[in-house]
């Protein structure tokens, strides 16, 4: 526990933490209402639509940014895992969409790496194209194909710093094998980071 920063001398107030050797990684509370675990989606937009729905629905509870990710196995549609950025909701720097849904999906499949599980071919859709943590971090996931709505400049446009991401990038994943599809249904993502602008919401990376 520790004393909250605006404190004076002798304040008694404290604030409680989680446990120093414990971090949460969870989707808010109104997720599994909006979700439906048991139905497969069709290949490309009906994929994407569910993820733009997350991001937008994360706006709507002033639960975090602007930004949803799912993944799905990829030849039944049946979906694994789902991820909105909780940066701030969970005070972790690292938990955007993208790597919520990877977190999810590693855990509930049982493997470090979404590439050899025996249960899924996954691939993920993301609302907006990663930043490069999470660029990084899909190459390491092991994650085969990666689908992606609103583009870099979109997110730049409301003061999102996506950080050193370059065509090279997207060109060494390539070469490694990970299948990438851009800008799939953009401008309905893209609504989505204006919706952000519109409610006030926070530019946390600033």
């Amino acid at each position: 526990m520790f004393a909250p920063p605006d404190a004076a001398p002798g304040d008694n107030r404290v604030v409680t933490t989680t446990p120093a050797s414990r971090a949460v990684v969870a989707c808010p509370d109104w997720m599994e209402s909006a979700v439906d675990w048991t139905r497969s989606y069709a290949a490309g937009a009906e994929r994407m639509r569910l993820t733009i729905e997350l991001a937008r629905l994360n706006v709507l509870h002033a639960t975090g940014g602007p930004f949803g990710a799912a993944g799905f196995e990829r030849d039944t549609g049946a979906l694994i895992s789902v991820g909105v950025n909780s940066v701030v909701r969970l005070s972790n720097s690292t938990l955007h969409g993208e790597m919520v849904a990877m977190m999810l999906a590693e855990q509930r499949l049982g493997s470090f790496s979404l590439a050899d599980s025996p249960l899924a071919r996954y691939e993920l859709f993301s609302s907006c194209d990663p930043c490069a943590m999470c660029l990084g971090a899909l190459l390491w996931s092991g994650v085969g194909r990666i689908v992606l709505g609103a583009n870099r400049a979109d997110a730049s446009a409301l003061g999102f710093d996506e950080g050193p991401v370059f065509p090279e990038s997207y060109a060494y994943l390539e070469a490694r094998g990970v299948e990438i599809e851009r800008g799939l249904l953009r401008d309905d993502a893209q609504a989505v980071l204006e919706l952000y602008r519109r409610e006030g919401g926070q530019i946390y990376n600033k």
